[in-house]
């Protein structure tokens, strides 16, 4: 689309692409509305319907330091600031790169009292259902503005709260992505607004904290319409703080989508004239259900990730910590490890923590951060050795590293300058006997340089896990930050910067990003790195209901699952250990090296199925025929569909119940199709037959698990 200019007739324009649709309308004040945003033709779901241009939401919401909130409750709408941005004008375009093209709209409005200018940044991929906003704020007036907290994305318009579900997605350690819902009237009750003044103040709003923004809850949410069928889905790209919220407004419901606030996360920042911040970016897609809607969000963050050869090779990663040296890797364990899991077909092999620790005690936990390799654990030829053997051995070396923090006991703790570290009101911050770096400060950035370029340069390394176990709340006042929470988003934001200029001068590297597992599972990081870990869950019993839901917040081809069988497994709970990663990055760990043969094949098998469907996984969408899974569902499944629809694959879990069970399949419906089990490959695993509408699977055994092909 080429610049366009407001229509100055009817005060509206129109924006958008095949697969998106949006108007805006300038209200009676002056102020910009986006009065309607849907699929073309709603065909994809959306909000369709137009809403009236008086009952709209202005295109941003802000507050700032004297200018009040305009109006009392949890809600993020109705500020005093956001009803005085008048527009000023907009420009559109076309942009391109490898991962596609996309549409851009900038909209600019201006409060003339504070001479705050917000330059709203919209961008959606071509054929996608998905709308990307930010905004820019840059102060064009005399005097400084103290920004309390502004919206990146802000949609009224939705259908009332009487015919919707809320879908919320909690994200604790050992226990990620489960999701629940609700019906949204059981927060925002019905007033009567027709007998008051005013719409309801109620809120439903959540929010993310401190420095893991995915514990407690994932920056995401859904809304489903409870006839139609129609979802809005939402993401929250922070790698730092976030909130959204809903509520009633003008006989529907509004969405609100913010970075950190001043009143959840202490987050302000000043702006002296001339000066300019951009939020963190809103993210919603649009489907015909939730499934459809999650597709076109996976499609966006594929779009949206730095581009790199690992997303579409999905080599298998070994890792020698889950279940099996925990930490405790040496020259004696790790060599027969490393020829075992050649042996079962790894391609990379992680030593991940310990492999510093030259302590007879086991203190490091208190003195990392210098990152050099023992020499008690490695003797004959040191950690460089072993490394040499993996790669003999045909794998890619792997390390593991959390970069941000300075044990207490380290000497770079003198060494590094007071700056380079976290602190409030000039004190040091100590978590759990470590310092927190601030990736703003040279010397902090520096010292990592140092670290990564001694890693990977000089020593080979080819793959990094890069893990954070502390949490920092709310965060740091550093130089220039005068609150906590905008020095966390600033670090945050800094620390990605670091990774992006690493993989600049290595291409070939590949990062994994973990905190605890998947407590910094945020869209944000998830751009960079190339792999996400999803837990550290050591049961595997449990783990399935973390792995089948995974896919909600990761594309498949990121989502590292662990497998970890061991040789006092039986066949049927090694296969089911195995299985569970099969539609995920694998992340093979176990005593390999003691297995039998016969446990060995097992893997190799296991890994040869993978191998074999793994160039399908870079495109396909996930689907859940059984919904969402819950903790302790007996039965659950997770399918894959493959773009065409020709080829399907669904992953399916016994771990109690029946032992049959039917699984719909309605992109498959009616059609002729054939279902071929890939894992277990020995017979007597299972079968599954398809029916003409779905599939029907038989699990004699407990716990079990099926990997199907379907073949339309």
């Amino acid at each position: 689309m080429a610049d366009a200019a407001l229509n100055d007739t009817s005060g509206t324009f129109t924006w958008g692409h095949a697969g998106l649709e949006t108007e805006f309308a300038v209200a009676g004040d002056g102020t910009l509305r986006l009065v309607r945003v849907g699929g073309s033709s709603d065909g994809v779901g959306g909000s369709g319907d137009r809403v009236d241009r008086e009952s709209a939401l202005p295109l941003v919401e802000l507050t700032a330091l004297g200018h009040g909130s305009g109006w009392s409750g949890p809600r993020f709408t109705g500020t005093a600031l956001g009803n005085r941005l008048r527009y000023r004008a907009h420009r559109a375009g076309r942009e391109g790169d490898q991962a596609g093209d996309r549409e851009w709209l900038t909209v600019e409005l201006h409060d003339v009292g504070t001479g705050l200018t917000a330059f709203v940044e919209l961008t959606s991929p071509v054929g996608l259902p998905v709308l990307r906003s930010r905004v820019r704020l840059r102060n064009e007036g005399a005097e400084p503005l103290v920004v309390q907290s502004v919206s990146s994305l802000l949609l009224g318009g939705l259908p009332s709260p009487d015919a919707l579900d809320v879908h919320r997605a909690r994200n604790d350690w050992l226990a990620e992505c489960r999701w629940y819902a609700e019906p949204l009237r059981a927060t925002i009750a019905d007033i009567n607004v027709g007998a008051h003044q005013h719409d309801s103040r109620a809120a439903l709003a959540l929010a993310g904290r401190g420095s893991w923004p995915t514990d407690g809850h994932l920056p995401m949410g859904a809304l489903t319409e409870r006839d139609g069928g129609r979802t809005w889905l939402w993401q929250i790209e922070s790698p730092a703080g976030w909130r959204w919220d809903l509520g009633e407004h003008a006989g529907g419901t509004h969405l609100a989508l913010n970075g950190p606030t001043d009143a959840e996360h202490q987050w302000r920042v000043r702006l002296a004239p001339g000066e300019e911040f951009t939020t963190v970016a809103g993210v919603l897609a649009l489907g015909s259900g939730f499934d459809d809607a999650l597709a076109a969000l996976t499609s966006y963050r594929r779009t949206a990730r730095r581009p790199h050869p690992d997303h579409t090779a999905l080599p298998v990663v070994f890792n020698d910590y889950m279940n099996t040296l925990m930490g405790d890797p040496t020259t004696a364990k790790l060599l027969p490890l490393i020829d075992a899991a050649a042996e079962a077909g790894a391609e990379y092999f992680c030593i991940d923590s310990g492999w510093y620790d030259d302590s007879a005690d086991g203190g490091w936990w208190n003195s990392v951060g210098a990152w050099q390799p023992s020499t008690r654990r490695f003797p004959d030829g040191g950690l460089r050795a072993v490394l040499e053997r993996i790669k003999e051995r045909g794998m890619v070396p792997g390390l593991w590293l959390e970069p941000e923090v300075i044990g207490v006991h380290s000497p770079l703790v003198a060494e590094l300058p007071p700056d380079a570290f976290f602190q409030r009101d000039g004190v040091r911050l100590a978590e759990q006997g470590r310092h927190q770096l601030d990736l703003r400060h040279p010397a902090a950035r520096a010292h990592l340089d140092k670290t990564v370029d001694r890693i990977v340069g000089d020593w080979g390394v080819g793959y990094l896990k890069l893990d954070y176990n502390i949490v920092v709340d709310p965060g740091t006042c550093g130089p220039g930050d005068i609150a906590p929470g905008a020095g966390l988003l600033g670090h945050a934001q800094a620390y990605l910067d670091w990774l992006s200029d690493v993989l600049d001068r290595y291409p070939e590297l590949v990062i994994e990003n973990c905190a605890s597992g998947g407590m910094r599972m945020d869209g944000a990081s998830l751009a960079v790195s190339q792999l996400q870990s999803t837990s550290d869950q050591q049961d595997s019993l449990l783990y399935p209901a973390i792995s089948a839901a995974a896919p909600t917040a990761v594309p498949p081809e990121q989502g590292a699952v662990w497998a970890y069988p061991q040789p006092e497994f039986d066949d049927d709970l090694i296969t089911f250990t195995l299985g569970g990663a099969l539609l995920g990055r694998v992340h093979l760990s176990g005593h390999l090296d003691r297995m039998s043969e016969h446990q060995l094949g097992l893997v190799r098998d296991a890994l040869t199925v993978y191998k074999a469907i793994r160039p399908d996984l870079p495109t396909a969408v996930p689907f859940w025929p059984l919904g969402l899974p819950g903790w302790t569902d007996e039965w659950l499944a997770l399918g894959m569909r493959v773009p065409g629809d020709l080829v399907s694959y669904m992953l399916v879990w016994r771990r109690g119940g029946a032992d049959e069970l039917r699984l719909p399949v309605r992109h498959l419906a009616g059609r002729q199709v054939t279902a071929e089990v890939l894992h277990p490959s020995a017979p007597g695993g299972g079968t599954a037959v398809w029916d003409g509408d779905g599939l029907r699977v038989s699990l004699p055994a407990t716990p079990a698990v099926l990997l199907v092909r379907l073949r339309s």
